[in-house]
Formats: structure tokens, sequence, C-alpha cells
């Protein structure tokens, strides 16, 4: 007798450990973990300009800057190799690189204080000139095995008079900026000096080339 209630003590031990083990198991989840969002980042529009860069009586429309599909993205862009482009995990601009671009000229050109109007071309504006941008070059760069990246910004732009639609100017603007260290929050205010030098020298030609090209 005593050896038929140990057998069953036994039996209910092995099926109370049965019962026991899905929980156990439960406990531990096999789902992946999700990842932290992203860090979204902006830059910002100019403020301040050449002191020569004249006033004018006409409006500007914009045209939105076109751009090649590895820079058409939120993604910011890394290039390490001479052939291959990269991108920065963790962290994105807060806009497609070309329409956050296209935000902040515009901005710095209201700024300038030295236009009428400015805003999007086609839109509501009577525009007496238009400026179409391609953005060529808005990533990081290490170059030739370089331990900090430099930034390369590079907007070409070219100056239409309307109605006639005729090109007045074209010209590419450039700017290189080293960053300090491999944080991305120092290479995202590298990319904000970097972008400000062009937009400064951008507002600076268009408004002066459109005056210069239509005097007399």
């Amino acid at each position: 007798m005593s050896q038929k209630r140990s057998e069953i003590s036994r039996r209910r031990l092995l099926a109370g450990t049965g019962t026991l083990l899905p929980v156990a198991l439960a406990g531990c989840s096999i789902l992946p973990t999700p990842k932290p969002p992203e860090q979204l980042y902006r830059l910002s529009p100019k403020s301040t300009f050449d002191a020569d860069i004249p006033t004018v009586d006409w409006q500007l429309g914009l045209e939105p800057p076109i751009a090649p599909s590895g820079l058409n993205s939120a993604r910011i862009a890394v290039i390490r190799g001479a052939l291959t482009m990269d991108y920065y995990s963790g962290a994105k601009w807060i806009d497609t690189a070309p329409s956050m671009v296209y935000r902040l000229l515009i901005e710095s050109f209201e700024n300038s204080k030295k236009i009428v109007g400015v805003g999007r071309s086609g839109a509501s504006l009577r525009n007496d000139f238009e400026l179409r941008t391609e953005l060529r070059e808005f990533q990081a760069e290490y170059v030739e095995g370089a331990s900090v990246p430099t930034i390369r910004v590079r907007i070409n732009c070219k100056l239409i008079k309307k109605p006639q639609r005729i090109i007045l100017a074209s010209q590419p603007f450039e700017a290189l900026v080293e960053a300090p260290d491999n944080r991305i929050e120092s290479i995202v205010k590298s990319f904000d000096l970097a972008l400000g030098k062009v937009m400064r020298k951008i507002v600076g030609w268009t408004l002066k080339s459109a005056v210069e090209l239509t005097a007399g």
C-alpha cells in the first residue's frame, strides 16, 4: 500500500511539473526586443548676410530641389568608400533632405529682409524670377581613412527670368566642414554650418545676379 501511494505521489508531482513548465517558458519572451525610436534632427535657416546684398522690389519663385535617389531620403547619408553610400543608424532628418533644404532656403530669403516676396514656384505669387536648385551633395564623408567625417553640401542653382523663362545665370555652391568628432550631434551641427554657408551664398548671388543682369 505504501508503495502504491508513493507511485501516485510521484505521478502527481510529475503532472504538476508538466503544468508548471509552460508557464515558466511563457515568462521568457522569445519575441524580438523593439528597437528604440530613431532620433529626428533638423537644421536652421540663415539670418545673417553680407552687407552688400541689394534690396529688390520683385518676387522670387523657388522650385523644390531635385536630388539623386540616394539623397532623396530622410536618412542621413554617409560615404566611407569611393563607390558606396550608407546611412547613420538611429538618426533621421525631420523630412527628406531636399524638402528640408527647400523650406530652409525659403526662410533664409525671407530672413534677409531684402526681397518683397518669395515662395513656391507656380503658387499664387506672380514671380518675376525663378530659382531652380539641385541638391548634388549632402553627406558626411570619411575621406582617405579619416577618423572623423567631413560634411559636404553642394547645390547647383539656375536663375530664370519670367515670363520669358530665360536662364540668366547658373552657378554651383559648395561648402566643406570637418566634424569635431564622431558623435551624431556634432555631425548634425557640422551639417548645419555647411548648409548655412551654402544658403548664405545662394541668397546673395541670386539677388545680386538678378539686379546686375537686368540693369538697364
